[in-house]
This record gives structure tokens, C-alpha cells and sequence, in this order.
């Protein structure tokens, strides 16, 4: 055979000249060489048609693609990557054009070597069949080769797969078969995986499932398989994908399309096991999958493995419901994108209508217990010492030891870390899980307390207040009690306190109010008690130092207003604010609100964010009203950084909206006079913007003035950093009215409408108690002091009571403890603006 540079010359030669003389020195040329000289000269003139396209090329090629040559593997993969993927030749203009002649060459390849590539060819068939040549009478002889061939049966290689199951066109695939070799090689294995890769869609045929399932009873180690590569793909991190759609570029994800197929099948083959790994494991994939780059986001890693893994989770029932139920409560905190939202509902509502509960109810009964006793504690013996993990009011989890002698040690002691290191790890991931699991019993108990839930006194204590896990946050909240029906609104509020015949709740007066059988209990919320009641309860916990696990006790209220009365549709408490828009975002996505993105990739220069708010969790969905909040932002700096982002926004009105539960999901939302918003539901979504005002607002931020950003706006900082109080700035003060007499400076400071004011040796200052900006006194001159965020509560050891503002109360007792001791400042950037003025 003639070396293949020389080839390639004599080629192109002959090439040039038959189009310009039109000749035939290209086929003379050809029938010269034999069959490894004929595929060299197919693939040159191949790639060259990529490129340059000629007809005395494509002439030359539809004569080699006739010819039964002897391909290899390699040179058929070779000519398909051509045509697609991160290496191809051709762009998706020029593929349209000449895919007939391109795509024959590589058909013929693909039917005479040992092994082809199936997803490529398998993509090129997808869009010229559904975009390019589906009515071409061209197409038609290739389009049935094509399908004879991807229903060819599969090679098996060496490690017992075929090569396009778990492919290599992510890292997922690589990383499964490195990870599971024996596995993988097991009997059956490859016809089960082969058989997962047929899912194409969200769910699953009944015809599939039952396939499914003789097969994975057929494979060897099948429950484990399925495991182990789920287990995969919810640990998978976001990389570059090759995208083979013709129109597509490499982008960031965590499986391609082939293994999205594979990973399908696997969710719905495991919703046919019968285990209790199943459901929990599905939800971590939909997380996995379901949150955006960083895990965070509307944008989904995967949004076909997410949508798929929910509508499995909604295929639960029985015990498995509840299991169920627990893991989509999880993926909801956790994934922000709608459509996955809404397919959500969806699972949720079908899992809830086949256990005849609602899915509060539901939810509830399916939070595991890891193993804890009545006390909340599990030992697990390590030698001569003894590990315990435990749920702690309110509602922390911890892992500690316990020496020979029963003394309690600070952390693992060498021999326990050097003898049991294996068995340490299992009780490490418990710790974990147990960690997740509390925040997220937290959350659920605060949404129940802004629905305003009621409990019949059974099942708040199977479910709650007994609770070795639940009943951690539970006892640690303010509840209320109605004996019976007959009580009408009468409820007595106390802490749960433990009687010899079951719960009592301990009032501020030492009275305890039993919780009889036939009871109904709920959580205490201060928009019900009267004004004395809610200081009481106020002092008493403060006086106790009981840390609530949120704000309850302390919680903010917003009554409607004679404005918001007035206006009729909308409030606009909250308008008119400057905000941080990343922070601001960030604290609304932590709150559960969805909307576009501020900025050039987004809605670019006004957003609008909704949170459905929470309702009863006794009520079933199909009764009652829905309410959602719709909150108003507009872009007020596109920032410098060029990433399409907004720096700032604005803040507009705030509307409430409502859907009749009998309209079903997809009713319509119609926006609610104010006066017909239910209290608790009007208060809990301004509470919300408060936060978000609060926290992100650039005049809660001391060094803003000094960035030079007060050129543009000053005026608005200056309102808002020394302005009136709004609801949670009044909170902290009443809360620093307890705090201030215990405290070594007391003789030093005092409140005056929204200041705390200190008396330093050196000059004497007034701290804004809604910002924390401060002023130093004759002159009112601006003192910019960055602290250290709970620097008064660690050094005075103080109490604070809350903290889910910000930490602003801890930052102003942390400059107020500094500036009462102004003589021992020594910060050069302090010390230059104390003597300013002066």
C-alpha cells in the first residue's frame, strides 16, 4: 500500500483535476489500491468533504460507501465524530446540506465494523429525522439502515458492557464503571442497563416496568446495581457535558443524554424494589440533579433526572409513601426551578390521595427517628468507650463520648479514633443526616406555625412532642390547648412540660394546663395574644434563656395598616427600598421565593417573586383557599462587573393573591383585596420583605458612605440608616430593653426612640437600632465601624434571645460594649474619625 501522505497528494491531485477537466482519474485512482488503501482514501476524501465540499469528492465517496471494505472500530467511530459531537468537522449548516453524502460513508462503517457508535448515530438519526430529511425520498433507504442497525444487537467488551452503556461522553459513566467492575460483569447485568437506556421520557410504560423487573430479577446483585448507581449519580458533580445535538455546545451537567436515559431507567426500576433505601435515594438524586451550578439556583443540573425522580417519588405508597413524602419535602426546600416545582405538587398530591391524608399529615408520620430512644440519644459501645449521637432542644444534633467511667469527653479520644475508625464512620454520616433531617423539621414547624396548623392531641404527640427527632425542635416552641370543641376559641398557651399521664403546658404563672385525649393543639403565635401576653412570654423565656429554634416567641407581627386599607390591592410598606440585589436574592430563594433573575439573563430591568404561603396542614388540598405573595423588584444598577447580573434593585409593592382549592392546581390565581387576606397569611409574607429589606438594604451596610456610593444615593441611605423603625428594628429594642440592664456598661448607655446611645470617655454616641450605623454626638458626625459579628454575646457571655435578623442585635451590643471603652481603642481607622470634629 502507498504511504498515506503520498496517498493524500496523489488524492487531492487527482481530485483537482477531474473538476476541472471532469474527468475520472479519482476512480481510476481508487480501483488501484487495495481495501486498507481504499478506507485510507475514504477517510481523507471524507474529512476533506467536511471541510471543502466538492461534488467530484461526493461522487467518489457514494462509490466507496458502495464497496464492502473491511472497517475498523475505530475508523467507524472516527467518521460518525466527524458529523457530531465536540470534535465534529462540519457545522450543522453544512451537515444539512451534505448529509446524505456524509452520513452514508459513515453508515457503511458503522454495518461492517465489529462495533459502532450507537448514541452518535443514534443523535444523527433523531435530527434528520426531526428537523432536516424527514419528508427527503433521499433519506428514506439511509433511515431504515439506520434503524436495522441500532437494533442490531450490542457487542459485549471485555468488562462485560456494551461500550454505550455508561458511556464516556460525561464523567459519570467512566466513574461507574471504575467504581462497580464486578458489578457490572455480573449475569444479566448488561440486558437490564441495556433495557434502562430505552427510557427516553419522564415516565416509564407499564409494559417497560414489567420488562424491567424480570429482567432485574434475572441480574445478578440486581437491588445492589441499581443502588450503587444511583448512589453514583446523586454524589455526581457538575462538569462539562458534550452535548450531541448538532446544534449544541459543551455545557455543564452531570449526566449526557445517553446516561440521562440510563439513569431513568434506573429510578423507575427502583421504585420497584421493596426497600427502604429507595425513596430517600430517589430524593437525593432530585436534588442533585434538581439544583442549579453550585448547587444553588433556578437552573437545574439536570432537569430530566429531576422531573423523572419526582413523578417516581409520586408512584410511592404504603409505608414507602411516607418515605416518600420526606424526600420531596426535602427536594422542595432545596430546587427552585418551576417546572420541577409544579411537577412536585403533582407527586405530592397523588402520594397524599392514595393514603387518604393530607400531605402535612403524611409528611409527618415518615420522619425517621435514626435510631434515637425516648431521650433522643443512641449509644453505640467503641471499646472501652461509648459514642452517642443525639437531638438536643432545639432542635441541634451532636455526637459526643462517653469514657470508661461514663465521663463526658469533649471529642473522640485517640483510641477510639485509631481502633474504631471504621465504625466511627457510620455514626459520622448519621450526624450528618440527623443535621439535615432537624433543619428541615424546623422549617416544616415554621410553616405551621405562619398556617396557623391544629393537631389532634394524639398525633401531636406520637408525631411531634415524642418524637425522638421532632420533638427536639417541638419542645423548645410556645403551644396553645382547647380542651374540646366545646371551648370554642378558648386555647391556654405554656411550654410542654412531661406529667406522669402524658403533656401539660406550663404557663408563666406555674400553672400547667393538661393535654386531654380529646384536645387540639397548636403552636402560639403573638399576631393571637394580647399585647401584655406577648411580653410576658417575652420576659419569662428571656428570663429562662430559652433558645427557640426561630423566631416564635420574639416573631415579628404586621397588622394591616389604614394605608394598605386605603390603597386596597397592594401594600407598599416596603417600597421605595435600595438592596444589595445578590443578598437580597439569596435570602428570598432561602425563603422559598421563585422569580426570573434581575439583569441582562434574566427579566433585565423589573423581577416579580412569588411564594405560595403556607396553609393548614389538616386541610386537604382540595378544600380552603390557596394564598400566594407576589413581590415587586425592579433594577436599579446593572453593576461593572459584565456578567449580565444586577448589582441593586428596588423594591415595589407587595400583593397578595388567592385560588380557590376546588379550582385545582391549575385554577386561576386572582389578586385579593387586603382586607380579605386572612391576618396571619398578610403578616407572614411582610415579615418576609421586612427580612429581605432589613438585611439587604444598602443603608444596613456602615462602609457603603465610604465606597463613594453615597454620590448616587445618599439621600436614601441616609433616611434608611437613621430613619424610623420598622417591625423588626421595634423588636430588637424591646429585646435590648431586657438584655441592657445585665450587662457590665448598663450605667453607660440607655434607649431613646431608635437609638442606643452610649457614653464613651472619649465622646458619646447614638447606634441606630434598625441599622446599626452610628452617630457621634455634638455634631451627629458618621462613625463607620465594621464589628465583629456576636463579639458581645461571646465576650460578655449575654443571652440573646434571637438572632434571625442579620445578627444586627449581637453587631449592636458588639459596637455598644466598644464605644463604652473608647479609651482602649487602639484601630487607627477608629481612632482618626473619633477625633474628627473635635
Amino acid at each position: 500500500m502507498v504511504g498515506s501522505t503520498s496517498l493524500e497528494s496523489r488524492l487531492d491531485e487527482a481530485a483537482a483535476a477531474d473538476a476541472a477537466a471532469d474527468g475520472g482519474r479519482i476512480g481510476t485512482l481508487l480501483q488501484s489500491l487495495d481495501d486498507a488503501g481504499r478506507r485510507a482514501a475514504a477517510l481523507h476524501l471524507h474529512r476533506r468533504m467536511c471541510t471543502e465540499p466538492r461534488r467530484v469528492v461526493g461522487r467518489a465517496l457514494a462509490a466507496l460507501a458502495e464497496q464492502e471494505l473491511a472497517w475498523t472500530t475505530a475508523e467507524s467511530d472516527l467518521l460518525l465524530a466527524r458529523l457530531l459531537g465536540r470534535d465534529s468537522l462540519v457545522s450543522p449548516y453544512e451537515l444539512e446540506q451534505e448529509f446524505i453524502t456524509l452520513m452514508s460513508l459513515a453508515l457503511s462503517a458503522a454495518e461492517r465494523a465489529e462495533d459502532f457508535d450507537r448514541p452518535r448515530l443514534r443523535a444523527l438519526h433523531l435530527a434528520a429525522d426531526g428537523a432536516w430529511l424527514s419528508h427527503s425520498n433521499e433519506y428514506a433507504p439511509l433511515k431504515r439502515r439506520v434503524t436495522a442497525l441500532l437494533a442490531r444487537e450490542p457487542r459485549i467488551g471485555p468488562d462485560g458492557l456494551p461500550r454505550h452503556v455508561l458511556d464516556g461522553l460525561d464523567d459519570y459513566g467512566p466513574a461507574m464503571r471504575a467504581a462497580h467492575p464486578e458489578l457490572l460483569a455480573g449475569r444479566g447485568t448488561a440486558a437490564f442497563l441495556a433495557h434502562c437506556l430505552q427510557v427516553g421520557q419522564v415516565r416509564a410504560t407499564k409494559a417497560w416496568r414489567g420488562r424491567a423487573a424480570e429482567l432485574l430479577a434475572e441480574t445478578e446483585a440486581g437491588a445492589e446495581l441499581v443502588r450503587r448507581l444511583l448512589e453514583g449519580i446523586a454524589a455526581q458533580p457538575e462538569h462539562h457535558i458534550s452535548d450531541l445535538s448538532p446544534w449544541g455546545m459543551n455545557w455543564f451537567g452531570i449526566a449526557a443524554d445517553t446516561n440521562t436515559c440510563l439513569v431513568r431507567g434506573l429510578l423507575w426500576a427502583a421504585r420497584d424494589l421493596d426497600t427502604d433505601w429507595a425513596a430517600p435515594l430517589i430524593g437525593e438524586v432530585a436534588i442533585n440533579a434538581g439544583t442549579g451550578m453550585g448547587g444553588s439556583g433556578g437552573s437545574c443540573r439536570s432537569q430530566p433526572l429531576t422531573t423523572t425522580a419526582v413523578a417516581v417519588l409520586g408512584e410511592f405508597d404504603g409505608p414507602h409513601g411516607e418515605q416518600a413524602i420526606q424526600a420531596l419535602a426535602r427536594v422542595r426546600t432545596k430546587v427552585r426551578n418551576r417546572t420541577v416545582l409544579k411537577g412536585l405538587a403533582k407527586a405530592v398530591e397523588a402520594v397524599s390521595a392514595r393514603a387518604g391524608l393530607t400531605p402535612s399529615m403524611l409528611r409527618e408520620r415518615g420522619v425517621p427517628d435514626h435510631g434515637l430512644d425516648a431521650r433522643g440519644m443512641r449509644e453505640e459501645p467503641l471499646g472501652a468507650y461509648t459514642a452517642v449521637l443525639s437531638a438536643a432542644a432545639p432542635g441541634v444534633a451532636g455526637l459526643s463520648f462517653l469514657g470508661p467511667r461514663g465521663k463526658a469527653l469533649k471529642s473522640a479520644p485517640k483510641a477510639v479514633r485509631e481502633e474504631h475508625a471504621e465504625a466511627l464512620k457510620p455514626l459520622r454520616r448519621a450526624l450528618k443526616e440527623l443535621r439535615t433531617l432537624l433543619a428541615g423539621e424546623r422549617a416544616r414547624l415554621e410553616e405551621h406555625l405562619a398556617a396557623g396548623t391544629t393537631w389532634a392531641a394524639a398525633d401531636w404527640q406520637r408525631y411531634g412532642i415524642d418524637h425522638p427527632v421532632t420533638g427536639s425542635v417541638a419542645r423548645a416552641l410556645l403551644w396553645e390547648v382547647r380542651a374540646d370543641a366545646e371551648d370554642g376559641e378558648r386555647w391556654t398557651a405554656g411550654l410542654p412540660e412531661r406529667t406522669g399521664g402524658g403533656w401539660a403546658l406550663a404557663g408563666p404563672d406555674g400553672t400547667a394546663t393538661p393535654v386531654g385525649p380529646g384536645a387540639r393543639v397548636r403552636l402560639w403565635h403573638p399576631l393571637r395574644a394580647g399585647a401584655d401576653e406577648v411580653a410576658e412570654w417575652r420576659e419569662e423565656l428571656t428570663a429562662r434563656e430559652v433558645r427557640q429554634p426561630f423566631k416564635q416567641v420574639f416573631r415579628e407581627v404586621y397588622p394591616l395598616t389604614p394605608a394598605e386599607a386605603t390603597t386596597g390591592t397592594y401594600s407598599n410598606r416596603f417600597a421605595g427600598h435600595v438592596l444589595r440585589y445578590g443578598q437580597a436574592r439569596s435570602l428570598m430563594t432561602e425563603r422559598g421565593w421563585t422569580g426570573n433573575h434581575l439583569g441582562h439573563f434574566g427579566d433585565n430591568y423589573a423581577a416579580e417573586m412569588l411564594k405560595e404561603l403556607p396553609r393548614p396542614g389538616e386541610l386537604p388540598l382540595s378544600e380552603g383557599v390557596f394564598w400566594r405573595a407576589r413581590f415587586f423588584v425592579e433594577l436599579v444598577d446593572a453593576g461593572t462587573r459584565g456578567d449580565g447580573v444586577a448589582e441593586l434593585c428596588s423594591t415595589d409593592q407587595v400583593r397578595i393573591e388567592r385560588r380557590a382549592a376546588s379550582a385545582g392546581p391549575r385554577g386561576a390565581w386572582d389578586t385579593a383585596p387586603l382586607t380579605d387576606v386572612p391576618a396571619l397569611v398578610l403578616s407572614e409574607a411582610l415579615r418576609d420583605v421586612d427580612l429581605f429589606t432589613g438585611v439587604a438594604s444598602i443603608g444596613a451596610h456602615p462602609d457603603w458612605r465610604d465606597r463613594g456610593a453615597d454620590r448616587a444615593y445618599g439621600t436614601y441611605w441616609q433616611t434608611y440608616a437613621f430613619g424610623e423603625l420598622t417591625e423588626s428594628a421595634k423588636l430588637r429594642k424591646e429585646a435590648l430593653a431586657r438584655l441592657l440592664p445585665r450587662t457590665r456598661v448598663a450605667d453607660r448607655i440607655e434607649l431613646t426612640d431608635r437609638f442606643l446611645r452610649v457614653r464613651g470617655d472619649r465622646r458619646t454616641y447614638r447606634i441606630h437600632l434598625g441599622s446599626g450605623n452610628i452617630l457621634m454626638e455634638p455634631d451627629d458626625s458618621y462613625l463607620c465601624i465594621v464589628a465583629d459579628r456576636g463579639t458581645a454575646a461571646r465576650g460578655d457571655r449575654l443571652f440573646l434571645p434571637f438572632e434571625e435578623d442579620g445578627g444586627l442585635l449581637s453587631v449592636i451590643l458588639s459596637k455598644a460594649f466598644l464605644l463604652a471603652d473608647d479609651a482602649k481603642i487602639t484601630d487607627p481607622t477608629i481612632t482618626a474619625q473619633l477625633r474628627r470634629g473635635l
